[in-house]
């Protein structure tokens, strides 16, 4: 771990890790230990997608392998890189009947790109080094491997080099690809720009910001492409997601051709499909991945690059030549986004109680500090605050990722405030989605990390009980108590308030940054229907 410059384990401690442990303490390797082996690999998994590089999370074997998978598929389908490592029962062991044995690699390999157990203790730095160099390569993602007890603990004269692990190569484009590209934008009449996240994972935010400086081109951004460019920039028209941002539902049906940087076009984009787009809508799409590519929609132009590469070809193609102008179309698109802010605002303009979502996240953005870092996690509640508040800090838009794990932002908050220490850092919840991992909440506070945690409280499961309630005409499952997540924080040893009026908010919400501890404001809400829910109730409906 040293060779490969890492000096973090997030972990959480079992028989099978304490010889590793005992060892990388004295080493001075920076070991945070959690509640749960899944907000391990949480944690994990945040950390990679904000440093852009791999972490050791560790954990002990059998059932503490298997409540890491939940995490470690999260990070596949995140394309975060994490090693993941599980101790094991002795190696020695091996084909009898002894205690917590079970195929971890055989489990972990579906969700991984390498998963692998050495066969003895020399070939640890071997399949270390791979598994750092597989976890960096190409689209990232996370890694694997299985280490016996007896393997954490013993020594060996004549290990197995390690390779060295090097700098994924930035695949760039050919020059016919991008010139291709850059004709069908120059004739369009219509045209946008769909940012996702591989934006972020090839840190080409001065090369996008340049791009489109120069082309002028009405840009959206979803997943860690939200503030890598400023939603308040020139041509800058917030969420590609038609769920959040229901500018997008007149804005794509009228373009002609979309660009998208590396973004998978999935359900977030609706398959690229008439739900929100033109069937004859030319579609450009830039991604590391080439499988991604035409995956559920044909393309007028597919180029498998890494995308700092591509935009920089693409900058320099352009050099000082000028692109159409948009005026007109960049102006209609403002009149879209600022009509849908317009909405946000007037359902805002509700002061009644129990309070409303929307009502909330209005006087929230009075008193949120201005670098303020964000961890969301799933909900109604949640996505109202997504839908109305803006991106403007690169990394500092967390999410849950393409598998939707609702609970994990608490851990990911976690790892958020610890790469950032000096900022302030929010998790936004909902009571349903904070009883995954409640006893974070303890590893908060014995790390005194101030993350400012918001619970929306309408005692229930109120996604499902909007999808219910309209499609089946009765709830069942969706009821929990209004507990006061404030007093569990205080009992966690953290500090908490209950929040049950408008007039509340800015002062507890103060209050709660002020104060550099972690700080829980439990948000007495009335369950109220999101654009989220709103969208996927139209979906089902079809």
């Amino acid at each position: 771990m040293e060779r490969l410059g890492i000096r973090e384990i997030y972990t959480l401690v079992g028989d099978h890790l304490n010889e590793v442990l005992s060892v990388a303490g004295k080493r001075n390797i920076r070991i945070t230990d959690f509640r749960h082996e899944s907000g391990v690999v949480h944690a994990a998994d945040a950390y990679g997608r904000i440093h852009r590089k791999p972490i050791v999370s560790l954990v002990t074997g059998g059932p503490g392998h298997t409540n890491a998978l939940t995490g470690i598929a999260t990070a596949f389908q995140a394309a975060s890189p994490v090693i993941t490592v599980s101790g094991a029962p002795a190696a020695g062991l091996a084909g009898r009947q002894v205690f917590q044995v079970i195929d971890q690699v055989g489990m972990a390999a579906p969700v991984c790109k390498f998963a692998a157990q050495p066969a003895n203790t020399g070939q640890i730095p071997f399949y270390l080094g791979r598994a750092y160099q597989e976890a960096v390569s190409g689209r990232m993602g996370p890694t694997h491997l299985t280490i016996p007890v007896d393997m954490f603990a013993g020594s060996s004269d004549a290990p197995l080099p390690m390779p060295v692990p090097s700098r994924r190569p930035a695949m760039a484009p050919s020059a016919g690809e991008v010139e291709l590209a850059l004709s069908i934008l120059r004739a369009a009449e219509r045209p946008v720009v769909i940012a996702g996240s591989g934006v972020w994972w090839s840190d080409a935010g001065s090369e996008l910001q340049r791009f489109l400086a120069m082309t002028r081109l009405p840009y959206y951004s979803v997943t860690m492409a939200r503030g890598v460019i400023r939603d308040d920039f020139s041509t800058s028209m917030g969420y590609s997601d038609g769920a959040l941002n229901k500018a997008v539902h007149k804005a794509f049906p009228e373009a002609d051709v979309v660009l998208v940087l590396g973004k998978r076009i999935d359900y977030r984009m609706a398959l690229g499909g008439p739900r929100l787009f033109s069937p004859k809508a030319k579609f450009i799409q830039i991604d590391i991945e080439p499988s991604e590519l035409g995956i559920t929609r044909n393309l007028e132009v597919g180029i498998c690059a890494d995308l700092r590469a591509a935009l920089r070809a693409m900058n320099e193609q352009l050099g000082e030549a000028t692109l159409p102008g948009w005026g007109g179309w960049v102006k209609k698109q403002r009149e879209y986004r600022d009509e849908w802010r317009a909405t946000l605002a007037g359902i805002a303009t509700d002061r009644s109680s129990p309070i409303h979502p929307a009502a909330f996240f209005a006087e929230l953005a009075k008193a949120l500090p201005e670098d303020i870092l964000y961890s969301w996690d799933g909900g109604d509640f949640i996505h109202w605050g997504r839908a109305t508040l803006p991106a403007n800090t690169p990394g500092g838009w967390l999410r849950l990722g393409p598998l939707g794990t609702i609970g994990s932002a608490l851990p990911n908050a976690i790892a958020l405030q610890q790469s950032f220490p000096d900022k302030p850092v929010t998790l936004i919840t909902g009571d349903g989605s904070l009883g995954f991992y409640i006893a974070e909440l303890d590893t908060l506070v014995r790390y005194n990390l101030p993350v400012v945690i918001i619970v929306g409280n309408d005692a229930g499961w109120g996604l499902e009980r909007e999808l219910q309630g309209e499609l089946c005409g009765s709830t069942v499952a969706c009821e929990l108590r209004a507990t006061r997540y404030d007093l569990v924080m205080k009992g966690f040893g953290g500090e908490g308030e209950n929040i049950t009026e408008l007039d509340e908010v800015v002062p507890a919400v103060q209050r709660a940054f002020a104060a550099k501890r972690p700080y829980l404001l439990n948000v007495n809400i009335r369950g109220a229907r999101s654009p989220f829910t709103e969208w996927q109730i139209s979906g089902k409906k079809k």
